[in-house]
């Protein structure tokens, strides 16, 4: 259904380590980093046929946040689940809503974690049992 995410970053150096280090979890490599013509500079995650892109803003403004926005991220485990909400703490990101953990969902039990990174995107780490 997506093709890729794009988010905005006032500070791209900062971003790449967080997400460098919370992607590398769920098996992300480096980014590919892109410089366009117009002089902006964009990383490229590219993991299993997704990319998920962090760019600095085209039109000169300040990046922000989408206030009710939030992208998940698929983990293979709760432990998972729980070190990516470790990993994203450790490296300038904080938590958000609850503790990481079992909830019970409309689409049956899942372990969640949300946290916002840097610039304050909500980000959810998720794990469906089977």
């Amino acid at each position: 259904m997506f093709s890729h995410i794009m988010i905005g970053s006032n500070d791209l150096e900062r971003s790449k380590r967080f997400y460098d280090a919370v992607l590398s979890l769920l098996g992300v490599g480096e980014p590919f980093r892109h410089r366009a013509d117009s002089g902006h500079t964009r990383l490229f995650y590219r993991h299993d046929g997704g990319t998920f892109c962090i760019t600095e803003p085209i039109n000169g403004e300040d990046a922000t946040f989408a206030n009710g926005g939030t992208i998940g991220f698929k983990c293979t485990s709760a432990e998972q689940v729980r070190d990516f909400h470790d990993i994203a703490v450790a490296n300038g990101g904080c938590s958000a809503e609850d503790p990481p953990g079992l909830r019970d969902g409309t689409m049956g039990p899942m372990h969640l974690a949300y946290v916002r990174d840097p610039d304050g995107h909500k980000l959810c780490a998720i794990y469906r049992p089977k």
